[in-house]
């Protein structure tokens, strides 16, 4: 899958022709990103209500990270290069995995957030190496990119979360972080052996495009669509393990399994998108996607009972899983700026959706109640129906 090539001091480096290695890096991706969600059970925060605001800060952490992590890796990666971003970035997240095993509670609060906000970091720095190397691809098949990508995503959060449901009962909580730090342990070894090339990467705007992006009616929908629906997705992943506990009344370790089953019907609507996009109306499979979504919402908000909790998971994770695809591919057709590993202009708005959703749902659940954390998708998901129709009805009128 590799390639042996002559650098100019006669060395033998070994590049990627195919960005296959690189795609294989969202594996890690995903499975950092789905840390919290799957561990904050095996924490015990299920077990008290007032828990949830520190829940809430434990989300907020990440996201203040993964933002602060973009300009830093920037200039990692203009100073040292690609593959010294991402072994940085395993590296920290190995480091950060085995701190966390060892400031599980009753350990002061503090410890976790320090751990979580090196666990943000890396993933921050991990994604914007993945992104630059793969930046040629996606300018060549947006849509296919984003969806290859996801797989490995997908397989990450799969794996994260499965392995955190099967060792819930067998292993203590040290020995659970220990066996999650191999992960990035590994992937570190692979990024220092090998020399990733790194492609042009897309045009970023200037603050006059980003400020006049504000004046067009259709950024402001791409948006505001990004920013609901990164929101949805991840309210989802962050909370459904405490939802179907406290309001379905579930065991931990059935709930981490159902958490597991709502990221393989995102794979497997990942897998199944790189085969349906060249084939099928994008417009009817986005209406498709949407309306599976809403239907798995409004069932895992009503169900009381693990089947139909197992079915709103995966109708939610079959109809999340095209949505983005999409919707990025035609951001990508009308603002050729636009890139999904970077803030672009606007755009940046939009990612923040996905940071920012499962930090407010944790406040929102010790003031109300934890039905919000399935109401807020529900609502959300309908304004991403919405949002479709009103950027539907702007490129009929302006052409575009």
């Amino acid at each position: 899958m590799s390639r042996t090539a002559a650098t100019p001091n006669g060395r033998l480096s070994t590049a990627l022709p195919s960005p296959l290695k690189t795609l294989a890096g969202f594996f890690l991706s995903g499975f950092l990103f789905a840390l919290l969600g799957a561990i904050l059970p095996v924490w015990g925060y299920h077990r008290d209500p007032a828990a949830f605001v520190t829940v809430g800060n434990y989300f907020l952490s990440v996201s203040g990270a993964v933002v602060v992590s973009f300009p830093l890796a920037s200039r990692l990666v203009a100073r040292y290069g690609v593959s010294f971003l991402l072994v940085l970035a395993c590296v920290t997240s190995c480091a950060a995995l085995v701190l966390l095993g060892f400031v599980t509670p009753p350990a002061h609060t503090l410890w976790r957030v320090g751990g979580l906000v090196l666990i943000g970091l890396s993933a921050g720095m991990l994604n914007t190496g993945l992104f630059h190397a793969l930046s040629d691809g996606y300018q060549r098949d947006p849509a296919g990119t984003v969806s290859r990508g996801g797989i490995f995503y997908g397989l990450g959060c799969l794996a994260l979360t499965l392995l955190a449901g099967l060792t819930f009962y067998a292993y203590t909580i040290p020995s659970i972080f220990i066996l999650m730090a191999v992960v990035p342990a590994y992937f570190a070894g692979i990024y220092a052996r090998t020399t990733l090339r790194e492609a042009p990467t897309s045009q970023h705007p200037t603050l006059r495009q980003a400020l006049s992006d504000f004046r067009s009616p259709g950024a402001v929908l791409f948006a505001l669509l990004l920013f609901v629906q990164f929101g949805n997705e991840w309210s989802i992943a962050g909370w459904l393990p405490l939802f179907l506990i406290r309001r379905v009344g579930l065991s931990p370790k059935v709930a981490l399994l159902l958490l597991t089953l709502f990221w393989f019907a995102l794979l497997a609507g990942r897998i199944g998108a790189v085969y349906l996009l060249p084939r099928i109306r994008h417009g009817r499979l986005l209406a498709g996607s949407v309306l599976a979504a809403i239907f798995g919402c409004v069932l895992l908000y009503f169900t009381n009972n693990a089947f139909g909790a197992g079915t709103g998971a995966l109708l939610v994770g079959a109809g999340f899983a095209t949505i983005y695809p999409l919707v990025a591919e035609r951001i990508g057709r009308r603002f050729s700026y636009y890139h999904p590993g970077f803030f672009n202009g606007i755009f940046s708005f939009g990612l923040m959706g996905g940071l920012l959703a499962p930090a407010a749902l944790g406040y929102l659940a010790a003031r109300l109640d934890i039905g919000v954390v399935m109401a807020l998708p529900l609502i959300g998901t309908f304004t991403v129906f919405a949002l479709l129709l009103l950027i539907w009805l702007e490129s009929k009128v302006t052409g575009r």
